[in-house]
C-alpha cells in the first residue's frame, strides 16, 4: 500500500475546509475502512512528533466505508496562528495496526487575498 499521501494545503483562518480521501489497498480496491469506523482521526499540531501544539480537525468515515471525510472548522481554525507550519495526518486503527493515510502542511493566511488581473487595478 502507498501509505502516507502527501496533500499540502492553504487555510484561510476561521473558514470551514474540507476534503476527502478515499485510500486504497495494493490492488487499487477501496481500503476496506469497515473495521476502523468511527476511529479515523485528522490531527493538526505545529511539530511533527509528540508534544507541541495540537487540535483535533473531524475525520468521518462514510457509511459506505470507503471514504473519510476531512474537516476543519472556525472553531479549530481560530487556534491555527498565520505564519507556522502546521502538521497534520489522518489515521485510522484498530486493536492491532495504525494506518497513516495522508500527511501534508497547512499553511494559515489570516484572509482570503485575491490579486487582479485587469491592468491598472
Amino acid at each position: 500500500m502507498a501509505f502516507p499521501g502527501t496533500y499540502n494545503f492553504r487555510y484561510y483562518k476561521g473558514d470551514t475546509f474540507e476534503f476527502i480521501i478515499r485510500p486504497k489497498d495494493g490492488s487499487g480496491n477501496a481500503f476496506p475502512l469497515d473495521t476502523y469506523l468511527d476511529s479515523a482521526t485528522f490531527t493538526i499540531a505545529n511539530q511533527r512528533g509528540a508534544g507541541g501544539l495540537r487540535y483535533a480537525g473531524l475525520a468521518v468515515v462514510d457509511t459506505a466505508n470507503d471514504i473519510i471525510t476531512c474537516t476543519i472548522t472556525p472553531t479549530v481554525g481560530e487556534d491555527l496562528t498565520p505564519g507556522v507550519t502546521w502538521y497534520y495526518d489522518i489515521e485510522v486503527r484498530d486493536a492491532f495496526t495504525v494506518y497513516t493515510f495522508l500527511t501534508g502542511t497547512i499553511t494559515v493566511e489570516n484572509d482570503v487575498t485575491q490579486t487582479s488581473d485587469i491592468a491598472g487595478s
